[in-house]
């Protein structure tokens, strides 16, 4: 695969390596976006199938991403919308335990804490080994830590820090075999690295939309397999019942919810504008594919990789990491700084996150990239 910087619209002379932050739109979403809204102008224009036909058309290319039944998918606003809805229908265990990662999305730690205390279980944040830290280490501390106790593990798919990459399928096998609910945060990855959430024993998978979906924000996606077909959502959205396509018969207050997770979409899920900028989107990287985007982000990566090895730096997850995230890790908050500053002159954009430089590649980044990259950083360290 080549680089399909022509499908978005970035400046030519900025370089963009921050797309874990906040992904730039594809023209395509634009497009669509900017249809969506040339149709309010007329709200007649809007037909009864409209309120229904493009989120199912989200929801199906969302399954196929991540090689599951479109009814099994629901539109959500947020991850913690995602999260608090399966959390509200898993029952803790007596005096039972829930997994996380230390380090984890403030969003995912709250959630899972808030859980804890409500269900009388005691919360375990599982660290790296601090003499060796990397990502084996991580994975094998986390697996150990799962017994007959845990009621649920709650983790990222990868580290949305330093791009460690947690063995889902171990641990997924191993909350299946301890009872555990299996919630997974696939915001850092869903989209750039293939997914399979019967592979992996997924219960229930959360992403936003606005990073690697490369989707407006404010909508995200959530799978929930079939443990949650009979629970109760966060909000009784009209909009969730079974007889919702016949607008004449709304006030015969049907008690039946659509099929599958319909029943945790969020309310007012048509979303004329941010549906179709979504599912232009997801359409894109279904043709794409993750895998055929990885090795794309491997290969643009490797001089970076090399050159960062070659001269000391400290990378946050190489061995144990994927290709389209990762960061180089400082001891002192000087040379954080001091880089900074030169990134911000070469009109490179990155994230800061702790003592740690976060990258992340997309399709849209090229071997110049690269280089004007390499050449900052070597810039700043003479």
């Amino acid at each position: 695969m080549n680089c399909q910087k022509e499908f978005f619209s970035l400046k030519n002379d900025h370089y963009y390596f921050n797309c874990a932050s906040k992904a730039p739109l594809l023209k395509a979403a634009e497009t669509a976006g900017l249809k969506a809204m040339n149709r309010e102008r007329n709200p007649f224009e809007i037909r009864t199938d409209d309120f229904f036909n493009t989120s199912q058309e989200v929801k199906k290319e969302f399954a196929t991403l991540i090689y599951s039944q479109w009814r099994q998918v629901a539109i959500i606003p947020s991850v913690s919308y995602g999260l608090a809805t399966a959390l509200n229908n898993i029952v803790g265990k007596h005096k039972g335990n829930a997994i996380i990662m230390e380090e984890e999305f403030p969003s995912g730690y709250f959630a899972l804490e808030r859980w804890c205390n409500e269900n009388q279980n005691t919360l375990k944040s599982i660290p790296p080994n601090q003499t060796n830290s990397n990502g084996k280490d991580w994975n094998k501390n986390i697996l150990e830590a799962i017994n007959d106790e845990t009621s649920v593990v709650l983790i990222s798919s990868i580290h949305w820090m330093h791009g460690f990459k947690f063995d889902l399928e171990a641990i997924g096998e191993k909350c299946e075999h301890v009872g555990a609910y299996f919630v997974v945060d696939g915001t850092q990855s869903v989209g750039v690295l293939p997914m399979n959430v019967n592979r992996y024993k997924i219960d229930a998978l959360i992403c936003a939309a606005y990073k690697w979906l490369l989707g407006p924000y404010s909508i995200g996606l959530a799978y929930f397999n079939e443990k949650f077909s009979n629970g109760k959502p966060l909000e009784e959205s009209w909009m969730n019942r079974s007889n919702s396509k016949d607008f004449t018969t709304l006030t015969d207050y049907e008690s039946e919810y659509h099929l599958g997770a319909g029943r945790y979409n969020v309310g007012q899920t048509s979303n004329f504008i941010l549906t179709p900028m979504l599912l232009a989107s997801l359409q894109q990287i279904n043709r794409w594919k993750p895998e055929n985007i990885q090795h794309y982000c491997k290969e643009l990566t490797t001089p970076l990789f090399q050159y960062l090895n070659n001269n000391g730096f400290q990378i946050g997850s190489e061995q144990h990491g994927v290709t389209h995230l990762f960061a180089i890790q400082f001891e002192k908050e000087e040379d954080i700084s001091r880089l900074k500053e030169q990134f911000k002159a070469a009109n490179i954009h990155v994230s800061i996150r702790s003592n740690y430089i976060r990258l992340s590649v997309h399709l849209f980044n090229d071997a110049t990239a690269i280089e004007k990259l390499i050449e900052t950083i070597a810039l700043s360290t003479r």
